[in-house]
């Protein structure tokens, strides 16, 4: 794969935005061609990056992005949504609650990169089970998996026609998954919703268009940070304490494994029925990677 940003043709009309390195505040998106208009799924983080989506759009595809399907509210997959002004932006309903008060990160935690005139915009359109646009032979279903899982938000695009799965962030694919925002449980029971869809093509959120062997090494290491917690719940020990006496096994060599610690806080914090610090635990996530900003080339 190229190293840089490009959109790759799926099926008919259907295309994924993907960018490397995946990493923090790189996702990727989908556009979806139906005779209404283009729906893309999801925006990105950065003006610079989501003028250079909307550039390979008009080049590739041609015509307007009507509307805008959100998978969660994370920032790298919301921020763009400024330089669509006109757009529909489509969310599940608590979506639009946590992008009214997002969580602001201390500036120290990230390495710095310029965001310039890219912010969210709140949803016009919110769903609380499903909603299913382009109805008819080719239609794109947006679904929330009923659950908390990568966060309470989530919601996959499901083309059942082409058999594509926009999964947001419900799957990485090459990089640490990230839990500190959502339930461990939850998610890997959402995967195996996601399985059961018999996928031909999945899109993660992050990292390179795969298949449904996607699915299993997202789950396999949500089931071991699961052991971990339970294991330093026993101990007593904290999510820092146990992350840095964690051997990382077939996981070790995965990119941004700083997460580990943000995702044992929230396997901790559902073990003890408390609620997650946030800052703590990017405060954390920083001394883990020995006191050092975290690696972010937006």
């Amino acid at each position: 794969m190229t190293n840089q940003p490009m959109l790759q043709q799926l099926a008919k009309d259907v295309w994924a935005y993907i960018q490397p390195d995946g990493g923090w505040m790189i996702n990727n998106m989908g556009l979806i061609a139906r005779p209404d208009g283009l729906t893309s799924v999801d925006v990105t983080s950065t003006e610079r990056r989501t003028r250079d989506y909307l550039d390979a759009v008009d080049r590739t595809v041609g015509g307007r992005v009507h509307r805008v399907v959100l998978t969660h509210a994370h920032p790298d997959h919301c921020n763009g949504a400024s330089l669509l002004p006109e757009a529909e932006i489509i969310a599940h309903r608590s979506v639009a609650d946590e992008l009214r008060a997002p969580h602001a990160l201390a500036p120290h935690i990230f390495t710095p990169f310029t965001q310039g005139a890219a912010e969210p915009r709140l949803p016009t359109i919110v769903f609380d089970d499903s909603l299913t646009i382009a109805p008819g032979d080719r239609p794109i279903k947006v679904r929330h998996p009923g659950m908390t899982a990568h966060t309470s938000g989530d919601a996959f695009v499901w083309l059942p026609t082409e058999r594509v799965l926009f999964t947001g962030d419900l799957v990485f694919n090459g990089g640490t998954p990230f839990a500190l925002s959502g339930s461990l449980r939850g998610w890997m029971h959402v995967l195996d919703e996601l399985a059961a869809l018999d996928p031909l093509t999945v899109v993660p959120g992050h990292g390179p268009v795969g298949g449904p062997e996607l699915f299993e090494p997202v789950h396999s290491y949500l089931s071991f940070v699961i052991e971990a917690a339970a294991d330093a719940n026993e101990r007593g020990l904290s999510p820092l304490e146990a992350a840095r006496g964690l051997d990382l096994g077939p996981f070790a060599n995965w990119p941004e494994r700083e997460r580990i610690v943000g995702n044992l806080h929230r396997a901790l914090a559902e073990l003890r029925g408390t609620e997650v610090d946030m800052p703590s635990a990017w405060q954390d996530m920083y001394e883990y990677n020995d006191g050092a900003s975290l690696d972010c080339h937006a």
